[in-house]
């Protein structure tokens, strides 16, 4: 029996960051580490870093801690939210395709600032562990909005209305602006128009065709150009009269 460690280094700067340790007391026996992903859904309580429990082996438990890459000495833990857990101690919602998923609450996370995230999976005789580094400026994707409708103006006009997210907490200090995307099929082509920068959940559309079928969907970013819109609504479909 002997150990064995795998490491991975990534130079940022004059600093390396670990990004992969593997630790095992066994040469016959793999630990595959935690594959984890954060994303920041309300800036700034809302950083969820989630991974998926390792097909090939089930841990014993997990322990998850971060810190400010500058003050690494500085390690705090991170809130574990188990799969299937309420989240309602935490003030934290999640979507259902989410549920299945371990994930690690970092609250009252700041702008301007790099991180370092270490998950680690503990196994009888060894540990497998998965180091990140990011700023929340980087990972901000708002969740999807809500409650969107489309009714006919007039022949060839839309209206089409929204409700923020839910998780989206301060509005008036980080406002939103969102993206629309509607699609059509002609010709037996699918067809698309791609609409940004949207400051308010409500607009009127021109130029729809009589007695043809749109998809219409949308997404909200953060109106400082933090993070990404990538959450789309549900798809919502209009024909109009001829």
């Amino acid at each position: 029996m002997f150990v064995h460690v795998v490491t991975l280094l990534c130079v940022l700067g004059a600093q390396a960051v670990e990004l992969h340790r593997v630790g095992h007391t066994t040469s016959t026996v793999a630990r595959p580490a935690p594959v984890v992903q954060c994303v920041c859904s309300s800036i700034p309580n809302q950083t969820l870093c989630s991974w998926a429990e390792p097909p090939q082996a089930t841990p014993l438990h997990y322990i998850a801690t971060y810190s400010e890459r500058q003050r690494q000495a500085e390690t705090r833990p991170c809130v574990l939210i188990p799969p299937g857990d309420p989240h309602s101690q935490l003030n934290v919602t999640l979507p259902p395709s989410a549920r299945e998923l371990w994930h690690c609450h970092l609250p009252e996370m700041k702008l301007l600032t790099d991180y370092i995230m270490n998950v680690t999976a503990v196994y009888p005789g060894g540990s497998s562990s998965h180091l990140s580094t990011f700023m929340m400026e980087d990972i901000v994707k708002p969740d999807a909005p809500e409650s969107m409708q489309v009714s006919c103006l007039n022949p060839g006009t839309v209206l089409v209305q929204w409700e923020p997210p839910s998780t989206w907490a301060h509005r008036d200090i980080f406002p939103l602006k969102y993206e629309l995307l509607y699609q059509w099929r002609s010709r037996g082509q699918i067809r698309s128009n791609h609409l940004k920068s949207f400051p308010d959940s409500r607009t009127s559309l021109k130029g729809f065709a009589r007695g043809r079928t749109y998809q219409l969907q949308v997404c909200a970013k953060d109106a400082l150009g933090l993070g990404h819109c990538s959450d789309w609504s549900a798809p919502v479909n209009i024909t109009l009269p001829l």
